[in-house]
């Protein structure tokens, strides 16, 4: 039991110094690895809970592909490139930015009072398992699983027509712009 709680602990502070680095980083390299280690130890708190699955689907999905992502577009920018400095709406900023502190404070105080959640103190045995998702997805959430894959679908189609471009449009070489009409 209390192997278990130094656990939570140290994967919850691993996050909150992950999401730190990644908010105040100067470089952007090291702010996305912030972000990964934000994500990693997500994942060892989805493991925490016995959700190996969903750990697996944020190691791979975010930590293999997002942040490689984040890592190609930080390359092809160079790493030194930074936005002009703005100092408009810095007020605005900062309110928007106090504001979200505090609801995040009430929400997590909420539920660290999980007396009057119970769906949080009853928690089947095989939350977050493949066997739970999968129940769940094709019974009570069939209807926007499949939309959601129509809507993948669409987005393919879409984006193959436009790699593909206009048919009929013609690019003209560098050797038939230099000949004569």
């Amino acid at each position: 039991m209390i192997l278990g709680q130094i656990y939570f602990w140290v994967m919850a502070a691993l996050s909150i110094a992950g999401a730190l680095l990644t908010v105040s980083a100067k470089n952007p390299i090291r702010a996305a690895m912030g972000l990964l280690l934000l994500i990693l130890s997500i994942a060892g708190l989805f493991l925490a809970l016995h959700a190996e699955f969903l750990a697996a689907i944020q190691l791979i999905v975010y930590a293999g592909a997002i942040i490689v992502l984040f890592l190609f577009v930080i390359m092809l920018l160079g790493p030194d490139a930074s936005p002009p400095r703005d100092s408009k709406g810095q007020i605005v900023r900062f309110a928007g930015s106090a504001m979200f502190a505090i609801l995040s404070a009430g929400a997590m105080w909420l539920a660290w009072k999980g007396s009057h959640f119970p769906a949080l103190q009853n928690v089947d045995h095989d939350f977050g398992g493949v066997g739970a998702l999968g129940r769940s997805l094709f019974t009570d959430e069939v209807v926007p699983f499949e939309l959601s894959s129509a809507l993948l679908m669409v987005a393919v189609v879409g984006a193959v027509a436009v790699a593909r471009g206009k048919q009929g449009v013609h690019n003209m070489s560098a050797s038939s712009k230099s000949e004569p009409s």
